[in-house]
């Protein structure tokens, strides 16, 4: 079970991966979560090193979906406002939205990485799919009551005390 939780690679934020490092182990695509992934829960604004980020990926011939479990108008504006395709109500672990987001991109899941900031749902179902897992420091403490119930289980899972990022 813990091997399903362990990421294949961590970073403090999304602007510190290495697009260089992906591209030269075969990576075509990334998946992002979005929130405390690439912007801070509930929140609408998209900061200028997210957007440099995203430019300097595509840029390199990097494809990119964001799959979040929330719908909405925050979270179809924002996927807008980067110019990027999304899949919602992904329900993670589960795989299927992951799937979609492959189609999306046109990719497979061994050219795929996803990048995300919990164990239990974007790491686990990233690893059931069997791409190149990311783990990100949350971008904010402020988190939806669910994600904290899910931390906390994090935490008993890894019996390490708290799950340091």
């Amino acid at each position: 079970m813990l091997r399903w939780l362990r990421p294949a690679s961590q970073v403090p934020t999304v602007v510190d991966i290495d697009l260089i490092a992906l591209q030269t182990r075969g990576i075509r695509g990334i998946i992002l979560d979005l929130d405390n992934t690439i912007v801070p829960w509930g929140t609408r604004e998209v900061s200028p090193l997210l957007t440099g980020w995203i430019s300097r990926a595509q840029n390199a011939g990097l494809r990119l979906c964001i799959v979040s479990n929330n719908m909405g108008g925050r979270v179809t504006g924002i996927a807008a406002a980067l110019g990027l395709p999304i899949v919602t109500g992904a329900l993670k672990p589960r795989r299927k939205a992951l799937r979609r987001a492959l189609s999306v991109m046109g990719t497979t899941p061994e050219a795929t990485a996803l990048v995300g900031d919990q164990l239990l749902t974007d790491i686990l179902g990233g690893n059931r799919l069997g791409v190149h897992t990311i783990l990100v420091r949350p971008q904010a403490r402020r988190e939806f009551v669910g994600t904290r119930l899910a931390r906390l289980v994090e935490r008993l899972l890894l019996r390490g005390g708290p799950v340091r990022r």
